[in-house]
């Protein structure tokens, strides 16, 4: 039984199309999670024209007023945190406490950002005999939100609270394989702003392309791979849009020689494994020292061993299923490969109910030892359950190692000497170092700016720094009489 469908959302009314796609249980392929209105490049068109006429309006709110609403819309999403996680759960795959917990950081930033929003927005005034120079920050206009499946409220919330601080209207596109909470989500909250202000369009390829081309739209805030990232970026140069991106990664951990493994190995296997490794800035690869590795080898085996896999909304779950076929296979083909080589590979975990194990993308975790620096299982970002663990003599050919790549989102040092790891982590070419830990701590979940270098993006989300990515800088420049 389908119990829900989603329509179009735009100029803050339902929109019904002729298509309508189901979005399955990753984990019960057999159930379909709703039905998702498939739209057209004609609906986009709708949608920015209709946020381009309320943004018209909307930029001559008050910042104060703004603020205000982006309070009032994290309340409100708070308050359907419990009917909002298993939606989402149910068709991302996600187990709910993970669910439960983005949404609760979604709330947080929301929260941030609302307090951060006045002091950001600020004009800057420099006076002297001469005149003055007033240096302000204004609003882009329409902005295009898309955003992926596997976080996909905590990511929409993190391109609409900025945007609409800083006075812009936004139109999401969410991935098709999780449109349904994102659209539940956006809906919960639009009523707090005028029509048009924030809107949804849902579809493929076609409806994405029309949205990144069409010449009201002043940005495009994506989140995903850097594959589709490239195709984003050539759409957007025809009108010249400025972009901003947050991709994937290949984010190292390394362990230095003085850690404390009963501490910092759960916590590893656990930046690694969390979202069956399904998140951007996982530990997707993990440098021991030499005389550490048969050690930490063990150590985690026996941790990623007690991993329970099976249907998300089972409370038993530790481990969940992939997202869908596509990557599914590719996490296959790639431990073939792996098997295959001279490297040694391990699968691990036990599954609840084996009976399932064909009626969702379910893998078991993988450990993979005794390997080389440039092997493919180390150099790609696999994006699921897979950890690589390679040794290094020192710390320079670590180093070496863990730069070797054009991915640079995060990273991870793990130490006992916060100094030594400081000066480590100032040698790793990424957007993100976190010591002793993986993602931020709360006061980085306010503070740290999100975001990588290389193929890892462009631009940052969170902290003050992401209202950069949201204005136009107007300078007036007032020459006094001489």
């Amino acid at each position: 039984m389908i119990s829900l469908k989603i329509n179009l959302f735009i100029n803050n009314e339902q929109v019904e199309t002729e298509q309508y796609t189901e979005v399955r249980d990753p984990g019960r392929l057999d159930e379909v999670a709703g039905l998702a209105a498939k739209g057209t490049p004609q609906h986009v068109d709708a949608a920015v024209k209709a946020a381009h006429q309320a943004f018209l309006c909307w930029r001559k709110t008050a910042v104060d007023e703004r603020i205000d609403l982006i309070r009032k819309a994290a309340n409100r999403l708070e308050a359907g945190i419990p009917g909002l996680t298993p939606i989402v759960s149910k068709e991302n795959g996600m187990l709910l406490r993970f669910t439960k917990g983005e949404i609760h950081a979604a709330v947080t930033v929301m929260r941030h950002l609302a307090d951060l929003a006045a002091a950001s927005l600020q004009s800057k005034r420099y006076e002297d005999e001469t005149g003055w120079v007033s240096v302000e920050k204004v609003p882009i206009g329409v902005v295009a939100g898309i955003v992926p499946w596997n976080a996909p409220i905590v990511l929409t919330m993190q391109k609409l609270a900025p945007a609409l601080l800083s006075g812009n209207s936004i139109v999401f596109k969410p991935s098709p394989f999780a449109p349904i909470g994102v659209s539940t989500a956006i809906q919960m909250i639009a009523d707090l702003f005028p029509p048009g202000v924030v809107q949804v369009v849902l579809g493929d390829a076609d409806v994405g392309s029309a949205l990144n081309k069409h010449p009201l739209v002043r940005k495009i805030s994506f989140t995903g791979g850097g594959a589709t990232a490239k195709y984003v970026m050539k759409d957007a140069a025809d009108s010249l849009k400025s972009v901003h991106f947050e991709l994937g990664g290949n984010d190292p951990a390394i362990i230095l020689d003085d850690a404390d493994l009963d501490k910092m190995v759960p916590q590893i296997v656990w930046g690694a494994f969390r979202r069956s490794g399904q998140f951007c800035f996982a530990t997707k690869r993990v440098y021991v020292p030499e005389r550490m590795y048969e050690d930490v080898y063990e150590r985690v085996v026996s941790i990623v061993d007690q991993f329970k896999i099976g249907h998300q909304l089972n409370e038993e779950t530790t481990f969940g299923p992939l997202i869908n076929r596509s990557q599914y296979e590719y996490i296959k083909q790639l431990t073939e490969r792996v098997k295959q080589s001279s490297a040694k590979m391990v699968e691990l975990g036990t599954k609840l109910q084996p009976e399932q194990w064909e009626n969702g993308y379910y893998l078991s975790p993988v450990v993979v030892r005794d390997l080389q620096p440039n092997d493919e299982i180390v150099t790609v970002e696999q994006f699921g359950p897979i950890m690589p663990l390679i040794s290094y003599r020192s710390e320079d050919e670590m180093l070496k190692m863990a730069n070797d790549t054009e991915y640079g989102l995060g990273s991870s040092i793990w130490s006992t000497d916060v100094d030594r790891a400081l000066c480590i982590a100032r040698r790793i070419e990424a957007g993100m170092t976190f010591i002793n830990g993986i993602g931020q701590s709360a006061l980085g979940q306010r503070y740290l700016p999100f975001g990588g270098v290389k193929q890892s993006g462009i631009g940052r989300e969170n902290s003050e720094l992401v209202f950069d990515e949201y204005v136009e800088y107007h300078a007036i420049n007032y020459h006094k009489p001489q």
